[in-house]
């Protein structure tokens, strides 16, 4: 059977891949892997009946060796590479084992663990380090917990061991040429393209398979010396390389389902993939594996492992062609980042110059550096700061200011407690004695799996969510932003420039969701300039907002043992604040869907995606240290043909010119989502791209699909 990949595009998906991988893929698409994952949701420990009185790592580690164990195995006919996440609950984020049919751990995510070492050394390196840390422990003062991880850690291998056991026995008749790749892989060191291929999957897979969704970095640099040294030998031809790459990317959707339950989306796992940019010695990464990748996504709409592209003006102009190519196929399954924007924000937060060449993200899009950070953030609604803290819209007697910049320093005011509060709350639980200059960190559930590969937690003896990585990092990360600069802007406008209502009134009409004052209404919505249309009036509000932001973060960045820099985000909360939400003095009534990321507010942008982004980078996005998102939706009839090429090329020159940060682009129309909505059934592969994650369209339910609708389209 023919298969076709939806394309908004007038010009079809290239065919470059076999009949049977493009059949493996609508498979795979279709929710054939994910279902059988669903219909084996977890082992089971209720047979151990000493299982209660383990202490927490003795309950993980029995749990990870049973799910080694006894989780279905899984080979699919045409797979180039094994392995897989069968167990439904990892699907979830937890650990796939049940006692008394409850979950008993979560999984972790939000991270990007390294992989490198694994392939490039292989396992049996690994743990012959960990071998001569526990012996170099004997003679140090470790504490019990301290002992107990080490051991977990030798206790997880063994149980990788056993999974690869496993598949060394299932593949041996049935699929020897996969038998082959695993008696090499991934306990020894990678030798051949194919052989990394496998052991980063088989490593991937089992962080999945054990209710861990990390993200992969920065791939094309690991694999791409492979590639060229088999292509040199005459060993692999690049229809081959990509053959093996697509069954990786394929394999990386064996969690979609045939019928997943509306929600936010079936493809947020993390697994997201950096590509391009300079190495640790300031070398362009950028090779053939950099563009087989994009080939694969072009070709089968593949939205799993969304793709980031580190651009800097020294990156190959194929490299901007090849993206701009595959970009207007939508998805939005490639975005950008502005490479020595973030290098100057890396060092300028303290990183050394050569670990932050190495930044990826944390599987979504916020920066870190991979394999040595523990990510979390800390979102908060700026608009409800302004609205209830500042201005009190919520109760019957509202704040009154007398002028607009007593006004902005309460609200100024109110931004800086938020951020202590983060601050101090984190640091109060996770590291209680920080007060006291001490730096331990508090016990936390364990999280070996992950822990395992990465950097400091072996030599340190500590897991990853006790300190063990060399850094710790909770980003704050301010929403509504743009929300809050066009309040401020409308209430600068109408009370105190052109006196058209008074403060209290105004406040008066907000707090009744402008009640019987749709005249004031509809004047305000189409006489008021907002940002995202390169005005600098209208946009100095939300720039004066994140530039405060930053300085309020300073003090938390750096100098204890968590870092708070500062980010901006919303991913998708817009939709989760708008019940707290209140009638904003733009226009907009209580409930309605406002701005998302850094990006304007649907339908107060009309100057075109250039304007938008010129009015983005008005901010010193430099101190945004983990990121600042900005959407771009594009009209597909704008990016057609060769001089709608050339016009993506441009916008992302000139957003890297203007000192853009990050950029996330997806090409839809509106009536094509119209049709999906009435008509989900034949639309199951379309993939939008949410915030920080891609997602099937028709997963989403319905305020979630509307989000994506008002999102406003450009020409360009």
């Amino acid at each position: 059977m023919s298969v076709s990949f939806y394309t908004p595009c007038a010009t079809p998906r290239p065919v470059r891949l076999s009949q049977e991988t493009r059949q493996f893929a609508w498979d795979s698409l279709h929710g054939k892997y994910g279902d059988e994952a669903m219909a084996h949701m977890a082992v089971s420990m209720d047979s151990q009946p000493d299982f209660d009185g383990l202490s927490d790592y003795g309950k993980h580690d029995r749990m990870i060796r049973e799910i080694a164990e006894k989780a279905p195995l899984r080979l699919c006919p045409t797979e180039r590479v094994c392995g897989a996440a069968t167990l439904g609950l990892a699907i979830h984020a937890l650990i796939p084992a049940t006692r008394g049919g409850q979950p008993v751990l979560w999984g972790i995510n939000h991270l990007t663990v390294n992989f490198f070492t694994a392939v490039r050394e292989g396992l049996d390196a690994v743990e012959a380090r960990l071998d001569g840390r526990m012996r170099q422990a004997a003679g140090e003062n470790l504490t019990g917990r301290q002992q107990e991880f080490l051991q977990s850690m030798k206790s997880t291998l063994a149980s990788l061991r056993i999974w690869h056991r496993r598949y060394l026995e299932a593949t041996e008749t049935e699929r020897p040429e996969l038998h082959r790749l695993l008696t090499q892989v991934p306990f020894g060191p990678a030798r051949t393209f194919h052989e990394a291929v496998q052991s980063l999957w088989f490593c991937f897979a089992f962080t999945r398979l054990t209710g861990n969704w990390p993200g992969l970095g920065r791939i094309d640099q690991l694999l791409g010396p492979y590639y060229e040294a088999d292509l040199s030998a005459g060993r692999l031809t690049r229809d081959e390389a990509r053959e093996i790459l697509a069954s990786f990317f394929i394999k990386g959707c064996e969690w979609i389902q045939s019928q997943t339950p509306p929600g936010s989306g079936d493809a947020q796992h993390y697994q997201n993939l950096i590509i391009g940019g300079v190495d640790r010695e300031g070398r362009e990464v950028t090779n053939p594996v950099t563009y087989l990748i994009l080939d694969v996504v072009e070709e089968l709409a593949i939205s799993d492992y969304p793709i980031t592209v580190r651009f800097s003006e020294h990156s190959p102009e194929e490299l901007f062609r090849r993206v701009a190519e595959v970009q207007r196929h939508g998805g939005g399954i490639v975005a950008v980042y502005n490479e020595p924007l973030v290098l100057r924000s890396l060092m300028a937060q303290g990183y050394p110059e050569d670990e932050a060449r190495d930044f990826a993200n944390d599987g979504c899009w916020e920066v870190q550096i991979p394999g040595r950070t523990r990510f979390s953030y800390a979102p908060f609604d700026a608009l409800q700061v302004l609205q209830r803290q500042t201005l009190h819209l919520d109760t019957d007697t509202p704040a009154h200011f007398d002028d607009f910049e007593s006004l902005y320093a309460a609200f100024r005011k109110e931004l800086g407690h938020v951020v202590d509060d983060i601050a101090r709350r984190t640091l109060d639980g996770w590291v209680p004695g920080w007060q006291e200059g001490k730096t331990d960190f508090a016990p936390a559930p364990p999280c070996t799996v992950v822990s395992l590969f990465e950097d400091g937690c072996m030599e340190s003896a500590l897991s990853y969510c006790e300190g063990g990585t060399p850094y710790v990092v909770i980003s704050p990360h301010i929403g509504g932003a743009p929300d809050a600069g066009n309040s401020l802007c409308a209430i600068d406008t109408l009370v105190f420039r052109e006196k058209k209502v008074s403060f209290d009134r105004l406040m008066e009409i907000l707090r009744t969701d402008w009640a019987g004052e749709e005249t004031l209404r509809q004047y305000v919505r189409h006489n008021l300039t907002c940002y995202g249309n390169d005005d600098d009036t209208a946009d100095g509000y939300t720039v004066r907002i994140l530039n405060d932001f930053a300085d309020l973060c300073s003090p938390w960045a750096t100098g204890y043992p968590v870092w708070f820099p500062p980010g901006v985000s919303t991913f998708g909360r817009q939709i989760e604040w708008a019940p707290g939400r209140l009638a904003v003095p733009f226009g907009y009534r209580k409930g309605d869907i406002l701005s998302g990321n850094a990006s304007p507010t649907p339908g107060t942008d009309t100057e075109g995606a250039t304007a938008v982004i010129r009015s983005y980078c008005k901010a010193d996005l430099c101190r945004q240290t983990t990121g600042a998102a900005l959407d771009i939706r594009l009209f597909p009839g704008t990016v057609d043909g060769e001089n709608g090429l050339v016009a993506l090329e441009g916008l992302i020159h000139g957003f890297l010119a203007l000192g853009g940060y990050f950029m996330q682009t997806d090409v839809m129309d509106a009536q094509v989502l119209r049709r999906a909505q009435e008509n989900p059934d034949e639309y199951k592969t379309l993939s939008v791209r949410v915030s920080g994650w891609n997602a099937r369209f028709v997963t989403l339910n319905r305020e979630w699909q509307e989000m994506i609708i008002q999102r406003t389209a450009h020409e360009m």
